[in-house]
């Protein structure tokens, strides 16, 4: 049985172009029926990637997606002028899809009609078979050997049109994936974790395309906004919060790139009464920012002008405190915690998995605060299935987790 350490015996052979060449994107419905046709005759499972545009624009939505499976080589869809991708959804839907960090693309691709029925998700595979870098390029240089440059990761990929050397990045990265895929089920089959692995991805399926929970008070996660005292001052984080998200949504553009939250801070901060005050502060220096000064200026006036009852309310929290103020608010809710996660952290050494593949930290601290009236392993393991918590980590946790409960006489 293997540990995840697996070390190539040479060097890594650096990937710098697909082997069959790069594709043409695909931006007809004529070429999108010709894909289709062409991933349907190929078998074996089909690795799927997106690529987003995070950090330059308001939407995650996907502006290209990558397709290859044994057979019938790679394909590049530009989903802009296609909209829809249902004809690749019905020839591939029902195989398993090969993804790498699964739940980034899945929510961009169900935008576009894709879905998945099966799926395996090689960089969670990783995390269960206890790697210490889970990274494609990681991955695929330990286990294939072969190593894949990532320096387009961060790129636009809304620009238009797409440079040749970007479009043989995305190609490359599904060059490797199923068979990247075939050496973590070897991985994972040794180390007997495959049923654990296969319990995740069935999780996965379940989301995928469905709507992530609308947070409330979206602009208390404002950077920087431990920084801000009285409610007065948090006024103008949300009246400048929802001020930037307007333009943001208007112009298609990242938030940040319309105003960064250090301009959000410092405005909140020192009050600026107009535009001269509220450009010689941190973060308001930009051109583009300056042009957007008077917006600034009449969200902050806004503010000014709330009520005291308008004004925002302590911050309501779903579930336990932060768990740095367990100790203030419920010490023996804290010692509960403090025996809880020894036991993660034992369980997760033993079993050679990262403590939060275990467990989300959440489902302990809410079982903690919140413990069921009468403990034992049935109880506790409905506890934290209610918490999303899988069959196969109950398994490993629910046991002990009762045992370390109940308060020390």
């Amino acid at each position: 049985m293997t540990d995840g350490s697996v070390t190539p015996s040479e060097p890594a052979v650096v990937l710098t172009a697909p082997r069959d060449g790069t594709p043409e994107p695909v931006v007809t419905a004529a070429g999108l029926s010709r894909a289709a046709k062409l991933l349907a005759a190929g078998s074996g499972p089909v690795a799927v990637d997106a690529e987003r545009a995070s950090g330059y624009r308001y939407t995650p939505r996907a502006y290209l997606v990558q397709l290859r499976r044994e057979g019938a080589g790679t394909v590049l869809i530009d989903p802009l002028p296609l909209g829809d991708l249902s004809p690749i959804a019905e020839v591939i839907s029902d195989t398993e899809w090969v993804l790498h960090a699964a739940s980034q693309d899945l929510p961009c691709l169900a935008d576009i009609g894709l879905r998945p029925t099966l799926l395996f998700d090689t960089e969670l595979a990783g995390r269960l078979a206890n790697f210490e870098r889970v990274g494609l390029a990681a991955l695929t240089e330990q286990l294939l050997g072969f190593a894949l440059e990532k320096h387009h990761s961060a790129a636009d990929w809304s620009t238009r049109p797409l440079p040749a050397s970007w479009l043989s990045y995305a190609a490359l990265d599904v060059e490797l994936l199923i068979a990247l895929r075939e050496k973590l089920e070897v991985e994972l089959a040794e180390q007997g974790k495959l049923d654990w692995a296969h319990e995740e991805f069935a999780a996965l399926v379940a989301s995928a395309g469905r709507s992530a929970p609308v947070r409330p008070d979206p602009w208390r996660r404002t950077s920087g906004i431990h920084k801000v005292r009285g409610a007065r001052a948090l006024s103008r984080v949300r009246a400048l919060w929802y001020a930037r998200d307007r333009v943001a949504a208007r112009r298609d553009s990242a938030p940040g790139r319309v105003l960064p939250d250090v301009a959000i801070i410092a405005a909140a901060e020192m009050n600026p009464i107009d535009e001269r005050e509220l450009l010689l502060l941190p973060g308001f220096g930009g051109r583009s920012v300056r042009r957007l000064a008077r917006v600034w200026v009449d969200s902050l006036a806004e503010a000014r002008a709330l009520t005291d009852r308008d004004l925002p309310q302590s911050a309501a929290t779903e579930g336990p405190p932060p768990p740095h103020r367990w100790a203030e608010r419920d010490p023996v809710a804290a010692g509960r915690l403090t025996r809880c996660r020894e036991v993660v952290t034992r369980l997760a050494a033993e079993h050679k998995l990262p403590p939060e593949n275990l467990v989300a930290p959440d489902s302990i601290r809410r079982l903690a605060w919140t413990p069921p009236e009468k403990v034992d392993p049935d109880t506790v393991g409905g506890a934290l299935a209610a918490t999303g918590v899988r069959g196969w980590q109950i398994g490993l946790l629910a046991e002990e987790l009762a045992i370390a409960l109940p308060d020390p006489a």
